[in-house]
């Protein structure tokens, strides 16, 4: 049975470590509301314009104005890794790599071995990991989940697209976990570039030809990169609110499971105690009988 001693050091320590979890749960909690708010806001919107957006391209299929809607033969792709800058969040990061791994490995197996893959990583846990087992990253943007805003995920969405109109590559794939609520995120590959065509039953429903106005170069070439824009920075705003999700639900567990080790080491020190007290009324005891005759 150990020591009093150890066993007070022991339950100062998991209480610091429960002051810290708590904290950071809070923290959580606090950035998860914020997050959570921007995401159910642009959402909706966003998804009504992804609609509009690959109906627009539909309807322009052949014509070729549109360059982001060309579907070409893919010999080169560009994979965007969304994670974070910081651990304590459960599997979230794992998860993402993983992901990640397995996508490059299994559905561009042949492109791989190549060398036809290259990376764009978002959050230093991402970024760490593929930099460290020698994979070809472009470009990191750790700093943006600092602040994330539309003015700082734009430029990422614009390099996107000149990489892609310039031929650089032929497939761009955004990796990332789309929020659902604090405890459930859905992991989800995505292809970015080029848009995706509607489902045949959407695309039968909106099968017309649209009336352009002001012209219909100008829309093409305004409306479709804005678009784009807005559907990056929504994958974004997803991940970000899927971290804090994963945080806060981690941070959880780690403040509930030190309660319950609280609970032992408490009641292991007051059976020590007991025993230390026992032993010493023995030793009185003891030594009284031995006196006494």
């Amino acid at each position: 049975m150990p020591n009093l001693k150890e066993v007070r050091l022991r339950i100062a320590s998991v209480q610091s470590t429960q002051q810290i979890t708590n904290a950071m749960k809070m923290v959580a909690a606090s950035k998860l509301r914020k997050g959570q708010n921007a995401i159910l806001q642009l959402r909706p919107y966003a998804n009504k314009l992804q609609e509009i957006l690959r109906n627009l391209t539909a309807s322009l299929e052949g014509s070729g104005e549109s360059i982001y809607a060309s579907p070409r033969e893919v010999r080169r792709v560009l994979i965007v890794v969304a994670a974070s800058n910081r651990g304590l969040c459960g599997a979230f990061n794992s998860n993402t790599i993983k992901a990640a791994l397995r996508h490059i490995h299994t559905t561009y197996a042949s492109l791989n071995d190549h060398g036809a893959i290259n990376l764009i990583t978002i959050g230093k846990k991402a970024s760490e990991y593929f930099r460290k087992n020698h994979y070809p990253i472009i470009e990191s943007y750790d700093g943006v989940l600092d602040s994330l805003t539309f003015d700082a995920a734009s430029p990422i969405a614009e390099s996107l697209m000149k990489r892609f109109a310039a031929g650089e590559y032929d497939r761009v794939d955004v990796i990332y976990h789309q929020f659902k609520n604090a405890a459930v995120q859905r992991l989800m590959v995505e292809q970015f570039l080029p848009v995706l065509p509607p489902v045949s039953d959407q695309k039968q429903k909106f099968q017309s030809d649209y009336l352009f106005e002001p012209d219909k170069h100008r829309i093409v070439t305004d409306l479709i990169p804005r678009s784009l824009k807005i559907q990056f920075f929504k994958d974004l705003l997803d991940s970000y609110a899927s971290e804090m999700g994963a945080r806060m639900t981690a941070m959880h567990q780690a403040t509930d499971n030190a309660s319950e080790l609280l609970k032992d080491l408490k009641l292991s020190y007051n059976k020590a105690r007991q025993a230390a007290i026992t032993k010493e009324l023995l030793e009185i005891v003891t030594g009284a009988e031995a006196l006494k005759g």
